[in-house]
């Protein structure tokens, strides 16, 4: 099988972490994958916003592991505590097939969850499925914290990006995620995924197409943080549809941080809303905040891979 950015995997740098081992020769790190990527979940997902469920779901596929540690991490079954025995090790030509086959059951879209730390694999991924009849978009579903040099070198291969803008502020990134320059990172990262991409095109039924959609997920207590994220997407382009994630449940690692230790409520959010609003988005999508739990994934009770 042929690859060309895995070999990248020599020395890894696909992240700001650049860790710089080896991990063709099985080397980890931060991100505890090696050369295979390690799917948790492939399926049709319809939680998504509108237009990326559209009416026949997203081609959805979860990656294990992460480039961050985010205490409060709503995946943290597949992101931090998963167990290699309920994930799949899979090269790039098996993260093809899965591709192939989602298409093949009326997906809208080839959904790639936690990509930032399996770039490469996916790169080489999605040139395979392609080259086998894969044509629909591949959304790059990532938390925000990706390398810039990395999403350049992919230029053209991602037709919508969909990230979740977490922290301008670095002392609650490096508190809550480890990741103490996030808010250095990712005013870049928004920029080079809209450079590629540009604002969100949808299609006649409203199923995105091409563009990029930031969400953005509100935590409890930290109002400023929120504005700060929304303020530093607005400056890019209002143009840029944003979602407003209500969902944040105190799950994980949360009740080590008593101020995160507790759900969102309404008033806090409904501020950010007309906050957002205030910013002259064209697009603003939100959700009810009385059905947080709709929106929370299960990974133990969802077999790994839909027939």
């Amino acid at each position: 099988m042929r690859v060309f950015f895995s070999k990248r995997l020599v020395s890894c740098e696909c992240c700001p972490r650049h860790c710089k081992i080896n991990r063709l020769a099985g080397e980890l790190s931060f991100c505890r994958t090696g050369a295979k990527a390690m799917v948790a979940h492939a399926g049709l997902h319809y939680g998504e916003e509108p237009p990326i469920s559209g009416t026949t779901g997203s081609g959805t596929i979860f990656f294990a592991g992460c480039n961050l540690r985010c205490a409060f991490c709503q995946n943290w079954q597949i992101s931090q505590r998963f167990d290699k025995s309920t994930v799949r090790e899979m090269n790039p030509g098996d993260i093809a097939d899965e591709m192939l086959r989602l298409q093949e059951a009326g997906a809208h879209n080839i959904n790639l969850v936690s990509p930032s730390h399996v770039v490469w694999q996916i790169a080489d991924a999605i040139l395979l499925a392609r080259n086998q009849g894969l044509n629909i978009p591949v959304v790059y579903n990532s938390g925000g914290y990706d390398s810039v040099e990395a999403l350049r070198a992919i230029t053209g291969l991602i037709d919508i990006y969909m990230p979740d803008i977490k922290y301008m502020d670095n002392t609650l990134a490096k508190k809550f995620s480890g990741a103490g320059d996030y808010a250095d990172i990712v005013p870049g990262v928004l920029e080079e995924m809209f450079r590629q991409t540009g604002s969100l095109e949808t299609d006649a039924e409203g199923v995105a197409i091409k563009g990029i959609l930031v969400r953005h997920l509100v935590l409890p207590g930290h109002p400023e943080n929120s504005r700060k994220c929304l303020g530093m997407i607005a400056s890019l382009s209002p143009a840029i549809p944003v979602s407003l994630m209500s969902q944040y449940t105190p799950q994980f690692r949360a009740a080590n941080h008593p101020e995160i230790n507790r759900r969102i409520n309404a008033e806090e959010y409904y501020e950010l809303v007309d906050y957002a609003g205030s910013l002259g988005f064209k697009t603003l999508f939100t959700q009810d905040i009385s059905s947080q739990d709709h929106y929370l994934p299960d990974f133990e009770k969802n077999s790994p891979f839909e027939n």
